[in-house]
C-alpha cells in the first residue's frame, strides 16, 4: 500500500474536516458530564475527542481498509491494541485532540494529529490546529511544510543551534522520577527561556517553526510523537532518546529530546544531565 499526493492532500482536508465538524462545535460548550479523568485529574478525555477519534477511524478504514487505525482514546480503552500492534503493513495512528486538559479549560492551544506508519517507519504526519485551521505536515524525505488558513504554504526549517544558555525549549517531566525532575528542570533555568504548553502539537508546531530550539519528554506515546519527530527531521532538526539511540515506533520508553542538531542535542544532554 502506498500514499500518493491525492491521498494525503485527502488526509489534510480529512483532518481539517474532523476538526471544523467534530471539535470545534464543543469548544467552550463543554458541560460537566461531557469530561471525564482517565489516569488523573489532568489526564482527561472528553466528548469531542471520543467524536473526532471514531469519526477519523470510521474515514481512514473506508479509504484505506488494508490499514491498520488506531488512536489514543481506543488505546486508552484497551490497552492491547497497543501493546498486541506489529507496525506491519501500513498504519494510521490518531491523536484527536492533543491537549485536551487545555481544551477542556477552554485555552485555544490544542491539536489533532496523524502519524502514518509503514513497516515500523513514519512516513507521513499531519498536525493540524482546528482553532486557525492551518497544518504543519510532512512526508519522508520530502521535507516539512506549514499550510496556511488561506492555503499558502511555507517551507519548515528548524531554528539554527545556539549555544545552552542561549535557547529555548520545553521539558516535559511526567514519566520523570522527582529526582530527575528536579535536577532536569534546576538545569533548565540556566538556559534562556522555557515555555509550557500542555501541547505537543504546539510544541512541535513551533520547534518546526524555528520559534524555539528543543523539546525534551519522558512520556512516550505514538499518537504524541511519531508525527511530531517526522515533521522536526524533515524540517532539518534532529532527535533521539535520552542515551542517544533512535526513536522508533516501537518505542514507548526511554525519553526523547530535539534539537537543531547531532551537537547541540549533545550539549543540551550533558548540560540537563549534569
Amino acid at each position: 500500500m502506498t500514499l500518493t499526493d491525492q491521498d494525503f492532500d485527502d488526509l489534510i482536508s480529512l483532518i481539517a474536516l474532523c476538526g471544523f465538524q467534530e471539535i470545534m462545535p464543543h469548544f467552550r460548550r463543554l458541560e460537566g458530564g461531557d469530561i471525564e479523568a482517565k489516569t488523573n485529574a489532568s489526564d482527561l478525555v472528553t466528548i469531542a475527542d471520543v467524536a473526532a477519534e471514531k469519526f477519523l477511524t470510521k474515514e481512514l478504514k473506508a479509504k484505506f481498509p488494508n490499514a491498520i487505525v488506531f488512536g489514543e482514546e481506543s488505546a486508552s480503552e484497551d490497552a492491547n491494541v497497543l501493546k498486541n500492534h506489529k507496525w506491519e503493513g501500513m498504519s494510521f495512528v490518531i491523536d484527536p485532540i492533543d491537549g485536551t486538559f487545555n481544551f477542556a479549560s477552554g485555552a485555544p492551544i490544542f491539536g489533532t494529529m496523524l502519524a502514518i506508519v509503514k513497516d515500523s517507519e513514519t512516513i507521513g504526519a499531519i498536525i493540524h490546529d482546528p482553532v486557525m485551521n492551518d497544518t504543519i505536515y510532512a512526508r519522508k524525505g520530502e521535507g516539512g511544510f506549514y499550510r496556511q488558513a488561506d492555503g499558502k504554504e511555507i517551507r519548515l526549517k528548524v531554528s539554527e543551534p545556539v549555544s545552552f544558555d542561549q535557547a529555548t525549549g520545553s521539558i516535559s517531566w511526567t514519566g520523570l522520577d522527582h529526582d530527575m525532575r528536579v535536577r532536569l528542570l534546576s538545569n533548565q533555568a540556566r538556559s534562556l527561556n522555557f515555555f509550557g504548553y500542555r501541547c505537543a502539537a504546539h510544541d512541535y508546531r513551533i520547534l518546526a517553526t524555528a520559534k524555539a530550539h528543543f523539546l525534551l519528554y519522558s512520556k512516550m506515546m505514538p499518537w504524541d510523537h511519531l508525527g511530531g519527530t517526522l515533521i522536526h527531521s524533515e524540517a532539518g532538526g534532529y532527535s533521539a532518546r535520552f542515551d542517544g539511540s533512535e526513536y522508533r515506533p516501537q518505542t514507548i520508553d526511554g525519553g526523547l529530546i530535539h534539537a537543531p542538531n547531532k551537537d547541540m542535542w549533545d550539549e543540551l544532554r550533558y548540560e540537563l544531565w549534569r
